[in-house]
């Protein structure tokens, strides 16, 4: 009998210790979590101060500067942008995520309806989408012609040559994600009422064709990457990595008063320009 109590007693202590120590993995993985948001949050603060001292200088100096975000659906466009503008001028920012386009815009020039969005001299816009939807929803879901498309490919080098030269500073960003993660968060879209607005019917097929919008998208790199508006990657299966590491990246392609530059280098590992081998290699997701 005394022999059953110690082994029943032993189970016990075996069974608290292991919960303790469950708990205390828990607690330790909870503060990593904390100090890690911490460490986000000040380095995002100081970032967000280095994008309120290019917009001075840039309006000072009555500079125009255009940035596209484009990506696969759930890429992290809509955060990535929100920590961008969110202590900017709002006189001077403006962001553009137009809709489906109506009649008119299907008759008239392709560019057209872009064009009245464009900055102004002492502005920044940035673009949530942009022209390059003919490169890829709409040449993946069928809703430009095989002429339409080709067109847009042929001419849109040109068309960013032109804004380039009439002294626009264009940045073009392309927010790449792997098909586990993109599953990963339009499941939470489903699920989290506050992230309903972001549903789409498009959503539901962006799984479904991953491999046709894979070879648009490599298409569109091959064809539309040129010296003056290259196109340059950002891996964002991590979104807060890619959040700071475009805005350090935004930052060094500008100079201007007070600039901090020891914070403003990113991870080349995170943000680069494109280039054909990283397709083979897979640092770009297949």
């Amino acid at each position: 009998m005394a022999k059953k109590e110690l082994d029943d007693s032993a189970r016990v202590d075996e069974k608290t210790e292991a919960t303790k120590k469950v708990k205390m993995a828990k607690q330790l993985d909870k503060a990593a979590k904390e100090a890690e948001k911490r460490d986000y949050q000040q380095m995002l603060y100081h970032l967000q101060v280095e994008l309120v001292k290019l917009q001075r200088d840039m309006i000072a100096k009555g500079e125009r500067i255009l940035i596209i975000f484009e990506g696969r659906d759930a890429g992290g466009k809509d955060g990535a942008i929100k920590r961008i503008v969110e202590h900017l001028s709002p006189r001077e920012t403006r962001v553009v995520a137009l809709g489906k386009p109506s009649d008119r815009d299907r008759s008239s020039w392709y560019f057209q309806r872009y064009v009245a969005h464009l900055p102004a001299a002492h502005e920044l816009v940035l673009f949530n989408r942009s022209w390059y939807n003919r490169a890829g929803v709409e040449r993946v879901m069928g809703f430009c012609t095989e002429a339409e498309y080709q067109e847009f490919m042929e001419t849109v080098p040109l068309f960013e040559q032109m804004l380039v030269r009439s002294g626009i500073r264009l940045l073009k960003y392309y927010l790449d994600i792997s098909k586990k993660e993109q599953k990963k968060r339009l499941k939470a879209r489903q699920t989290d009422p506050l992230k309903q607005w972001k549903l789409s019917p498009i959503d539901e097929q962006s799984i479904k064709h991953w491999e046709e919008y894979s070879v648009a998208r490599n298409e569109m790199f091959a064809r539309t990457h040129h010296a003056l508006a290259p196109w340059y990657i950002v891996r964002a299966d991590d979104k807060r990595l890619a959040r700071l590491n475009v805005i350090k990246h935004i930052l060094t392609q500008f100079q201007y008063v007070d600039k901090e530059e020891a914070i403003t280098l990113p991870n080349p590992d995170v943000v680069f320009p494109y280039d054909e081998t990283y397709l083979r290699d897979k640092k770009i997701a297949p």
